[in-house]
C-alpha cells in the first residue's frame, strides 16, 4: 500500500525523505513524490511517474531540494490512473497547504461537489486532492489553528487514512492524523520523523511513537505533541524497535524473498523459544491462562491471504488434538454477513503487519459483540497488537519481500503451540505425548535448513514450470491448506495462472481443465491420505498431465507415479505444512526469476493491504 515519509529537524530532508521512501518500495507504487521546504520559502514539489529512479533523478538524489521540513509519498493508485498529476503530494490553490495520504475517502465526490461550489478548483482525480483542500478550507473559514483545522475535517470525512501535512504559516512543522491506516513517529537527537512503516525511519531511530486512530500530532523542534478529536493534548510512552536497520538490509541476497527464506528456521526459533520453557508451553505472555483456555467453546480463526491458509492448517491441528471446534473465516466477508459469535468463543486474528484493514475491522467487529480476541501479528504496537485482548507475537522481524515467507512460517509455528497447550490443558492429550509434539516442532528449524541446502535442486523444475500457462495444486487435508499457499505464491510472484483445489474435488469439474502437459503439483505428506491422493494423481497422469509430486523421505513409492518428486525431512504429519511450504515458496521464486520478473515487488500488489 502506499508509503508516507516526514522529517523536521536539522538535516536537508530531500535525501532523507528519497531515502525513507526506496526503505517502502516492498509496499508497493506506481509514482511518488515529495515536498520540501526552506525556512519560510514557499514549499517545492517533485513527482514522477514510475519507479523511484525519475524522482532521484529529478531531484539530483535530493541534493536540487533545499530545505530541512518535508514530506514524501509512493503511490499505489486507487482514485486516478497512475500519472505525475495524481501523484502526492497535493496542494491547495494558493499552496497553503500541502499533504501526502494513504487510505480512501470514500465521500470525496460529495466533499468535492462542496469545494467545488466554494470556488475551488482541481487538478487531479484523487481523493488526496480534496481532502487537502478541505483542511485548507476549514483553516481559512474559521480562522482556526492546524489541529482545529485537521480535527474538523476527520470529523467530515469517512473512510481510512494517515495523512501528513505542511502549513505556510508554520515553518519547520508538520502535523499528522491517522484513521485505520497504520503510521509511526520517530525522534532522536532533536529531530522528527514520521512514515508508515518502521524501516523508512530505522537508519536515523529506534525511538518511535505509536499514534492511535483518530488522533493527530504536531512535529517540530525537535518534539512531538499528540492531540485527541477534541484538541486535548494526549501524552504517549516512546517504544523502542529492537531490531536494527541491518535486520531489514539484503544481507548479501540478491532479492529479500531469498533472504526471507533462509531466515525462516531463526524466525521459528525464536518465536518457538518465546513461549516454550523448559520442553513446556507457557502461554503467560500471550494472557491465555488455563482456566480461560477451558472455558472456550469455539475458535474463530480470521485471515486474508497467506495468513488465511496458516488458519487452514491450524484447524485442522486443532480439531484434532484438542477435540475442540474450529471456524476459519476470510477477514473480507467476516463482518458482513452479520456473523454468529457466542459469549465463550474466541477470536483469532492472523496479520503479519497487524495493520490489514479486513481483519483489523473483524477484531473490531469481534469486540464489539463482547468476544475475547488474539492476535497473531508480527508487528509490536500494530493496531491489532493495541487492540486485541490478547497478543500472541511471532518474531519474524521485518519481512520487507510482498510475497511473505518467514512471518507465515512463524503463524504456523503459533498454530502448533496453542493447538497442543488448548489439548493438554483441556485433557484431550496426555503428558507423554505432549512433551513428544513439542520437541517435534523444535525439530522444524534445522529440518527446514536442509531444505534450503539442497534447494538449487529445484531450479531445474523451475526451468519446465516458468513457460506454463496454468499450474494445479491438488492435496488432502493439511495437504489441500498447504497447496493453496503453494498456488499463491506461484500466481502472485510469476504470474502464471495457478489453482489450489482438494484433490478429491477433481472429479466435480476441474478434472475438465487438464489436458496433455498440464502441470500438476500434488502435495502427498499425510500419510492416511496417502493412497487417496495418490488414486488422484493417477486420474490427471492418465488425462496427460505432468506431475510434480512432494512428499517426505521414505515415501520413494511416489516416483511410480509422479514425473518429478520432491522430497522433504519426516515429521509428524500435523506439522508437515512447515517443511512441505518451503519448496513450494522456493519454486515460485526460481519460476519468477526464470521468467525475468521482479520478485520482491510483484505487479499490483502491496505487502500490507490497509484500505478494502
Amino acid at each position: 500500500m502506499c508509503g508516507i515519509v516526514g522529517f523536521t529537524g536539522r538535516h536537508e530532508a530531500a535525501p532523507i525523505l528519497l531515502e525513507g521512501l526506496s526503505k517502502l518500495e516492498y509496499r508497493g507504487y506506481d509514482s511518488a513524490g515529495i515536498a520540501v521546504r526552506k525556512g519560510d520559502t514557499p514549499v517545492r514539489i517533485v513527482k514522477a511517474k514510475g519507479r523511484l529512479k525519475g524522482l532521484y533523478e529529478k531531484t539530483d538524489s535530493g541534493k536540487a531540494m533545499e530545505g530541512t521540513c518535508g514530506i514524501g509519498h509512493t503511490r499505489w493508485a486507487t482514485h486516478g490512473e497512475p500519472s505525475e498529476n495524481n501523484a502526492h503530494p497535493h496542494c491547495s490553490d494558493d499552496m497553503n497547504v500541502v499533504a501526502v495520504h494513504n487510505g480512501i475517502i470514500e465521500n470525496y465526490q460529495e466533499l468535492r461537489d462542496k469545494l467545488s461550489r466554494k470556488g475551488y478548483t482541481f487538478y487531479s482525480q484523487t481523493d488526496t486532492e480534496i481532502v487537502t483542500k478541505l483542511v485548507d478550507y476549514y483553516y481559512k473559514k474559521y480562522n482556526i489553528g492546524p489541529i482545529d483545522a485537521i480535527a474538523k475535517t476527520m470529523v467530515r470525512v469517512r473512510g481510512s487514512y494517515a495523512l501528513a501535512i505542511m502549513f505556510k504559516d508554520y515553518p519547520g512543522h508538520i502535523w499528522v492524523a491517522r484513521k485505520d491506516s497504520p503510521m509511526v513517529i520517530g525522534v532522536t537527537d532533536g529531530e522528527c520523523y514520521v512514515a508508515s512503516d518502521v524501516p523508512a525511519m530505522l537508519s536515523y531511530t529506534r525511538n518511535v511513537y505509536y499514534i492511535d486512530n483518530l488522533e493527530m500530532a504536531d512535529l517540530g523542534n525537535g518534539e512531538v505533541h499528540f492531540y485527541n478529536l477534541d484538541g486535548d493534548e494526549v501524552k504517549k510512552e516512546l517504544t523502542e524497535i529492537t531490531w536494527d536497520a541491518e535486520a531489514a538490509e539484503k544481507g548479501g541476497f540478491e532479492h529479500f524473498m531469498m533472504k526471507e527464506i533462509h531466515e525462516q528456521p531463526k524466525a521459528i526459533r525464536d518465536t518457538f523459544n518465546s513461549v516454550v520453557k523448559d520442553g513446556r508451553i507457557d502461554l503467560s505472555s500471550v494472557g491465555l491462562t488455563d482456566d480461560i483456555i477451558k472455558d472456550i467453546s469455539q475458535v474463530i480463526i480470521v485471515a486474508c491471504g497467506s495468513a488465511y491458509h496458516t488458519g487452514m492448517v491450524d484447524q485442522y491441528v486443532m480439531e484434532e488434538f484438542a477435540r475442540i471446534p474450529v471456524r476459519v473465516e476470510l477477514a473480507s466477508e467476516f463482518r458482513y454477513r452479520n456473523p454468529i459469535l457466542n459469549p465463550n468463543d474466541l477470536v483469532v486474528i492472523v496479520s503479519q503487519s497487524g495493520e490489514t484493514a479486513d481483519s483489523l475491522a473483524a477484531l473490531r467487529e469481534a469486540k464489539a459483540q463482547g468476544i475475547r480476541t488474539l492476535g497473531i501479528v508480527n508487528v509490536v504496537g500494530s493496531s491489532i497488537a493495541r487492540e486485541a485482548d490478547n497478543v500472541f507475537y511471532t518474531l519474524a522481524g521485518p519481512e520487507i519481500a510482498v510475497a511473505t515467507t518467514k512471518a507465515y512460517s512463524t503463524q504456523l509455528i503459533c498454530g502448533y503451540l496453542l493447538a497442543l497447550q488448548f489439548a493438554y490443558v483441556r485433557g484431550t492429550m496426555d503428558e507423554e505425548r505432549y512433551l513428544s509434539l513439542i520437541a517435534e516442532v523444535a525439530s522444524i528449524p534445522e529440518k527446514i535448513e536442509k531444505i534450503i541446502e539442497d534447494k538449487e535442486r529445484l531450479q531445474f523444475i523451475a526451468a519446465r514450470l516458468a513457460n506454463s500457462q496454468d499450474v494445479f495444486f491438488i492435496g488432502r487435508g493439511i495437504d489441500y491448506a498447504i497447496s493453496m499457499e503453494g498456488s499463491l505464491k506461484m500466481k502472485e510472484i510469476s504470474y502464471i495462472h495457478s489453482e489450489a483445489y482438494a484433490a478429491g474435488e477433481l472429479k466435480h469439474g476441474t478434472i475438465s481443465l487438464i489436458e496433455d502437459g498440464t502441470i500438476v503439483i500434488s502435495v502427498a505428506t499425510q500419510d492416511d491420505l496417502y493412497e487417496k491422493t495418490k488414486s488422484n494423481m493417477v486420474e490427471v497422469k492418465s488425462r496427460g498431465a505432468f506431475i510434480v509430486g512432494i512428499t517426505h523421505y521414505g515415501n520413494f513409492e511416489i516416483e511410480n507415479t509422479a514425473n518429478y518428486s520432491i522430497y522433504v525431512p519426516k515429521l509428524d504429519t500435523h506439522f508437515m505444512a512447515s517443511l512441505a511450504v518451503v519448496p513450494l515458496q522456493l519454486l515460485g521464486y526460481y519460476v519468477s526469476i526464470g521468467r525475468g520478473l521482479d520478485v520482491d515487488k510483484p505487479r499490483n500488489l502491496a505487502k500490507s493491504v490497509t484500505v478494502e
